[in-house]
């Protein structure tokens, strides 16, 4: 069975696509068809960025308070937990996360960023007066930014969505959301959300395109405020358009984060961990610490257990309740993550998978895989590879380990293993990161996510993030 959408989500209508484009959607795991949507023009942009901006403008929802504002996004909330299990479903078929990770990521998870951020939408608007030094006092306002446009990866394509729709319907925004031409079909399950939970008409718009279209999205001049997540090289970009057009943006990107295991590890807790620290959604989750930093007085060891560990995961259908390991996303991306793994066996040594698993001749999957012998400068070490690959580099003391994660042109997640977890953190401090895991690694909703250097710009997650969906006004009231 597949499943054919034929229309676009704009100003909670359903509307006919401007052109007879469209996008094929396949599962990951058998490679066959599974369904089909509009593929969006510029026509359908402009439509979707002009809903958006008459919301903004004349529905009075910038305007309403942030009780009211909340009390939408708690409707919003319901209808999205209520389709949990069927956004899990689409996302897994599409692609290929595990449905045990795709049910609590995607389906609840989710569902919880709105829960949060409604929560916080609450305490908004309490007056800001400071004192003056050359008046009587002086009163900082915030106020939304406009319209947004957020543009969302095929990786965690629903949480990655309301990890931007949240907020910024908790400042008073509008959105037009460009979902990856890859993972469009949940995107009609939370435009259904949308609807039957209320949100006024045009604050949430979909219209699912290509590059080309999502370029001309970013520089619409009804856009205020772009936020993105995807690749390093995209992300440079939409940051080069927006530099131009002095337009607020938010930018995650990509990372290679370093897993330091320091010289106590107790290595059994540390392969507990390692698949949502290292090899989380079959390795095609930006933060994966896919450099496992190892004390060489216990490197063999390490290296052994990693190997065990990596030949033991169950890979298979990304529905079956008991895979571990999915496919990758797409046809292009499994032949992607091979050429790093090609590359990987003349630079470093082989030691658990490299190839396609013998059990299937279906889908798009890559056997986990592990390197020993790693050298730092090694291209599979500085490459963002994006799939079930990990590198294991030998270090000599702790300050070599922590001068190895800092050599990298990234900088978004990584994680320090240790039994004295306050050392672990001292630590974690010198490692020069967005975030870092204290044994273990999972990003916090209270606490801001994002990166440093070339893995981004700007913050998700926290109170931290509506500041970014706000314009900030100074009046300087003088007597």
């Amino acid at each position: 069975m597949t499943i054919s959408k034929d229309a676009f989500f704009i100003g909670n209508q359903w509307v006919s696509p401007a052109s007879d484009r469209r996008f094929t959607l396949v599962n990951a795991s058998t490679g066959e068809e599974y369904g089909s949507a509009p593929e969006a023009v510029e026509a359908d942009v402009d439509a979707a960025v002009a809903a958006a901006r008459k919301a903004f403008e004349t529905s009075g929802w910038a305007d309403a308070s942030p009780a009211e504002r909340a009390a939408v996004m708690q409707r919003f909330v319901a209808a999205v937990a209520a389709r949990g299990d069927e956004i899990a479903r689409t996302v897994s078929a599409q692609n290929g996360m595990p449905i045990g990770l795709s049910t609590l990521l995607e389906g609840q998870f989710g569902a919880g960023v709105v829960q949060y951020y409604a929560q916080l939408a609450e305490g908004l608007g309490a007056p800001d007066v400071r004192p003056s030094q050359m008046g009587k006092e002086t009163l900082v306002e915030r106020s939304a930014i406009g319209v947004v446009a957020a543009i969302v990866p095929w990786n965690f394509p629903v949480t990655l969505a309301l990890n931007k729709i949240a907020p910024a319907m908790a400042a008073g925004c509008t959105v037009v959301i460009k979902p990856s031409p890859g993972t469009i079909l949940d995107s009609y399950l939370l435009a259904e959300a949308a609807l039957e939970a209320g949100v006024p008409a045009g604050v949430l718009n979909w219209v699912a395109a290509d590059r080309d279209v999502g370029a001309y999205l970013v520089s619409h001049p009804g856009i205020g405020k772009v936020a993105f997540t995807g690749s390093t090289g995209a992300g440079r970009a939409i940051a080069r358009t927006c530099g131009e057009l002095l337009r607020p943006v938010t930018l995650e990107l990509g990372g290679k984060s370093a897993a330091i295991l320091l010289d106590d590890v107790d290595v059994g807790a540390f392969l507990q961990g390692v698949p949502m620290a290292s090899m989380l959604n079959n390795g095609q989750a930006c933060y994966n610490g896919t450099r496992v930093l190892a004390p060489r007085r216990r490197y063999d060891e390490v290296v052994g257990a990693l190997a065990e560990f990596a030949n033991g995961l169950v890979v298979g259908d990304a529905l079956d309740p008991a895979t571990q390991v999915g496919p990758m996303a797409s046809a292009a991306h499994r032949d992607r993550v091979e050429s790093y793994i090609g590359i990987g066996k003349q630079e470093a040594r082989l030691v658990a998978g490299g190839g396609r698993p013998q059990s299937t001749n279906q889908g798009w999957f890559v056997e986990p895989t592990i390197f020993a012998d790693v050298d730092n400068g090694a291209r599979i070490a500085q490459e963002e590879i994006f799939g079930p690959v990990l590198s294991v580099i030998p270090y000599d003391g702790e300050e070599e380990a922590i001068r190895i994660a800092n050599d990298s042109a990234f900088g978004l997640g990584g994680s320090v293993w240790s039994a004295d977890g306050d050392h672990a953190t001292q630590i974690a401090r010198k490692v020069a990161s967005g975030t870092v895991g204290v044994n273990g690694y999972m990003p916090s909703l209270g606490a801001p996510f994002g990166g440093i250097k070339a893995s981004g710009l700007g913050r998700e997650f926290g109170p931290e993030a509506i500041a970014a969906y706000q314009n900030t006004k100074s009046i300087y009231v003088m007597a």
